[in-house]
Order: structure tokens, then sequence, then C-alpha cells
């Protein structure tokens, strides 16, 4: 029985935050998202890792949850914006993106199953995929990194049920 509760919050749950991220205001999102990334990023801003979105744009996409933005580099800092074009374009589900930020699923493999979609400028896409590769997660705030990693637990073992009960009726189907 929490087996199954533990599968349907990890399915359901982008959907029950897909609400209250549409409600919220663009500015509040925006304030949150950029102290976020520049918490996060804070070490490859200072090194310079991040200078190739010097007037280039990433938007994120996160479908299921109804959150996207564009991102770029301004004065040293990663800043948010949402009416500009981007120039490359990262989408893909909550659960699989933060699979991929946890390191706990491929980001190609996702690619090549369609469940994570880059469009737009290719190299930008690579350019972006090989920093994400690079990032050590020990660099990453300790907070930030903690929860990061007890929250794709939780989905990683959700979606593993799901897996398993997904295979167990099929085979009682055949």
């Amino acid at each position: 029985m929490f087996e199954q509760l533990h599968v349907e919050l990890v399915k359901k749950a982008p959907k029950f935050l897909s609400l209250p991220v549409s409600l919220t205001p663009f500015p509040l999102k925006k304030y949150f998202l950029q102290q976020l990334l520049n918490w996060q990023f804070r070490h490859a801003l200072a090194e310079g890792e991040l200078d190739f979105l010097q007037a280039r744009h990433l938007g994120i996409e996160i479908a299921d949850v109804n959150l996207r933005w564009i991102t770029t580099i301004e004065e040293g800092q990663l800043r948010v914006v949402q009416d500009a074009e981007a120039d490359v374009w990262f989408r893909g589900n909550a659960n699989d993106l933060l699979l991929v930020a946890a390191r706990k699923a491929d980001p190609d493999m996702l690619f090549f199953q369609r469940r994570l979609l880059i469009e737009g400028d290719t190299e930008l896409g690579l350019e972006v995929k090989n920093l994400m590769d690079a990032l050590e997660l020990e660099a990453m705030p300790t907070a930030l990194r903690t929860g990061l990693h007890q929250l794709a637990a939780f989905v990683e073992a959700g979606m593993k049920q799901d897996a398993k009960a997904a295979q167990a009726r099929a085979e009682s189907v055949c």
C-alpha cells in the first residue's frame, strides 16, 4: 500500500506543483531562480566557466510543472529573463531533470529516449551539457546537494517501483 502511494506521489507531484507555479508571478519566480542559480553556479561563474553564455540565451522548460525560463550572463551573474529569444532550449519533465541533476540518470540516454529535448543551437546545447557533466556535485552548497540527493532517491525509488509493477502486470497478461 505504501509502495503504491509512493509511486503515485512521484508520478503526480509535478502536476500538483504546476498550479502554484502557474499562479506565481514571473518576477517572484525570477528572483527565486536567479538566487538559486547564482548560488549553485557561484564557483563556475567565478572561474569564467559560464562566459560562453554571455549575450546568448539558454531556455529551460519543465513541462509538467509549467515552468520555463531563459537564462543568460550579464555583468558576471546569471540572469533570468522572460521576454528573450532562446538560442537553445532544454526541455524535460521534472522527475527526469531532477535525476539528471543528481547524476542518477544519464542525459544522453534520456535524449535518445526523447525524454530530454535539446532544440536550437546544438553547439551551445553541447557546451551547456558538457559543463553540467563536468560540474562536481561536491561543489554544490551542502543544503542544496543534500536536498537534491534525498529528493532524487525518493523519485528514483518510486519510478523503479512503478516499472516493477508495470512489468508484473505485463507478465500476468501473458
